[in-house]
């Protein structure tokens, strides 16, 4: 935590986690020992232990979203508050907002409270050092009283005005005792405390009210807490007494209140105030041994309630909803996408794509980098006060309305460098750009080259330029168009160039069932969500080739070829040139999964230079990795003419 929103995004995560453990306590009061009573409270100290909004999860609330729109509407920012620690830390920079001065007044609390108990702890310290070791009846007694019950003693210092025993020091722990006589009793109690190591765990309850010293619920949580640690420490005790001597432990209570020293840091005197002795006698009073089998309820209820404060929730869907014509509905808005954020460079892409074919400014804010969140809230207020509907009128750059239908695909996605990935973003439009007429078997497309890159826990894309529009005659542009950028490999042998275009498209498949009235008959349909999803993985992944071969030569010999034909295959680097398939069927082709593929063509009058010999492609998953090279073989008049080696074209796809 390193300023006031961090503080507040940790001390109401925990807060929350803090009322539900109260409420299932509540509940099992009665029923589960105090062993588990006590147990519980590891729960709570675990979610103390994890920085709020990790992963981009949250506990019960969505405390990220509350606290992001907070932090908007007061303070006009749109950052990203992030916990990097539970505990607080200087800010990075001097104060210059009242934001930054209540979190310097937050951390002169924490420092206070904690010198207040270092205080207590060197008073304490002090009077035991005026204190004298136990003589040696009374050293005899905790010997006798450890052995009986198979404990570990410690030495002992008797303190003139103290009122009961406890245990002091974590290291080198003391046994401070009263002036006079002590009961065996309350010797044995104050040696399961130094058996059991109350001295941290009190040390623990301390420290955590000096980090959430202005949360009053998490006060009285760490009050409780104590109390239920004394409480197993009374359970603990009247386990090893009998009859009799239990009725006296109770008796003997009364004198062990000690409002000095109550809770002092660095004891196990954590809750023997005099407030709590009438609960622990009650306590005492319906005493009872717990049966074998509760210790497995205990552990599946604890289960059950540390998973989902541990493991948290992520959003499934940012808010775009409710947006009016205010600038604070803007803002809400905005900070929901700021914490939906992505954190997959797939669900990055998704995003933005999505943002794109919905027109939805909202959606873009969930994959824009921090540097562009306000100028976006700027241009979607401005919407919003002419239109109303920011989130559906986001001027994107399109060149024309998009198909929403038939979706998205990012061509030729590569890792560029470590956690940077560029790809050509391909959508369809519905009519023809700049106004001009439609043509028939011509379908417009728009593209944008895109940048998706890492910006601390979330995924950003940027664009590399505006979109172009592109025609097509590929209807199927979506497996691999002529008229998109390909990686380009060719190799030169018998008077020909040969040349493969290798493409990849992927997207995330958001397909979903939709029931119609017509589906009794007609069968379920399917339908394009357009919401984006920001942890996607690309479960979509194409791979097309296609093939050209260009003679080199003039017309005669041009006309001295019938037939050509080529089979070609990817080879890594230091690969064996693999056995390629004759490709003697006519005017046909065929490939495999493993990228091979051959085909041949017949020849016509005047067909030169250059003949497509058509292409194929197949689906693949991820990783993708780029062959080195492609082995071919080159066939004229069905002949074998040449063994190629097709090379990349350095500057990628083009």
């Amino acid at each position: 935590m390193t300023d006031l929103w961090g503080f507040l995004l940790q001390t109401l995560t925990v807060s929350g986690a803090a009322a539900l453990l109260l409420a299932v306590k509540a509940v099992f009061r009665d029923k589960l020992s105090p062993r588990w009573q006590a147990a519980a409270w590891g729960v709570l100290g675990l979610v103390l232990l994890v920085p709020a909004g990790w992963g981009g999860r949250y506990v019960l609330i969505n405390w990220p979203w509350l606290v992001e729109t907070a932090k908007t509407l007061l303070t006009g920012t749109y950052t990203l508050t992030a916990v990097s620690a539970p505990i607080p830390l200087p800010p990075a920079a001097a104060p210059r907002t009242w934001a930054d001065w209540l979190y310097l007044l937050y951390l002169a609390g924490v420092l206070a409270l904690l010198g207040r108990y270092l205080v207590s702890y060197i008073r304490l310290r002090a009077a035991l050092r005026r204190g004298q070791p136990a003589g040696e009846a009374r050293t005899a007694q905790i010997a006798a009283a450890a052995e009986r019950y198979g404990l570990t003693a410690c030495p002992a210092v008797e303190v003139p005005g103290l009122s009961s025993a406890f245990i002091c020091g974590l290291v080198h722990p003391v046994l401070a005792l009263p002036a006079g006589e002590t009961d065996e009793k309350v010797l044995l109690h104050e040696l399961l405390h130094l058996q059991y190591r109350d001295v941290l765990w009190g040390l623990v309850l301390c420290l955590a009210r000096c980090v959430h010293w202005c949360n009053p619920l998490l006060w009285y949580c760490a009050n409780q807490a104590g109390n239920d640690l004394e409480a197993l420490c009374d359970q603990r005790v009247l386990e090893r007494l009998e009859g009799e001597e239990r009725r006296e432990y109770g008796r003997i209570l009364l004198s062990m209140a000690d409002e000095v020293y109550a809770r002092a840091p660095g004891t196990s005197s954590m809750a023997n105030g005099g407030r709590n002795i009438r609960r622990r006698i009650e306590a005492i009073a319906r005493f009872k041994k717990y049966p074998a089998g509760m210790a497995l309820a205990s552990v599946c209820v604890t289960v059950v309630l540390a998973l989902p404060l541990l493991l948290g929730q992520r959003a499934q869907a940012v808010y775009t909803g409710g947006l009016g014509s205010s600038e604070q509905a803007v803002d809400v808005a905005m900070a929901s996408a700021r914490t939906t954020y992505c954190t997959t460079y797939a669900g990055a892409l998704d995003a933005y794509a999505k943002a794109v074919l919905a027109q939805n400014g909202v959606y873009r804010a969930m994959c824009a980098p921090l540097s562009q969140q306000q100028p976006l809230a700027q241009s979607l207020q401005l919407t919003a006060k002419r239109s109303g509907w920011p989130n559906k009128e986001w001027n994107s750059g399109l060149p024309a309305w998009p198909n929403e239908q038939r979706g998205y695909v990012y061509y030729n996605l590569v890792e560029t460098e470590a956690d940077v990935w560029e790809a050509l973003l391909v959508v369809e439009l519905n009519y023809p750009p700049e106004g001009r007429p439609a043509e028939e078997n011509t379908w417009y497309l728009a593209v944008q080259s895109v940048q998706a890159e890492r910006e601390g826990r979330r995924w950003v894309v940027t664009p590399l330029e505006a979109f172009r529009a592109v025609e097509t005659q590929s209807g199927g542009w979506d497996w691999g168009c002529e008229d998109l950028p390909a990686w380009r490999y060719q190799g030169t042998g018998a008077g020909f160039q040969v040349a493969v275009l290798l493409q990849t498209s992927c997207s995330v498949d958001s397909t979903v069932t939709v029931e119609t009235d017509g589906s009794w008959f007609l069968g379920p349909q399917t339908s394009l969500d357009l919401a984006p999803r920001p942890g996607a993985n690309f479960d979509i992944l194409r791979e097309s080739y296609l093939l050209h071969a260009a003679c080199l030569g003039g017309a005669d010999e041009e006309s001295a070829l019938s037939r050509i034909g080529v089979s070609y295959a990817p080879m890594g680097e230091g690969e064996e040139r693999p056995t390629l398939q004759n490709p003697e069927h006519p005017d046909g082709g065929g490939s495999s999964t493993d990228g091979s593929a051959w085909s041949s063509r017949t020849l016509e009058e005047g067909w030169g230079p250059t003949v497509r010999l058509g292409g194929g492609g197949s689906g693949g998953g991820f990783p993708f990795s780029l062959p080195g090279a492609y082995a071919a073989d080159l066939y004229l008049n069905d002949v074998l003419a040449a063994e190629l080696t097709l090379l990349p074209v350095e500057g990628g796809p083009q």
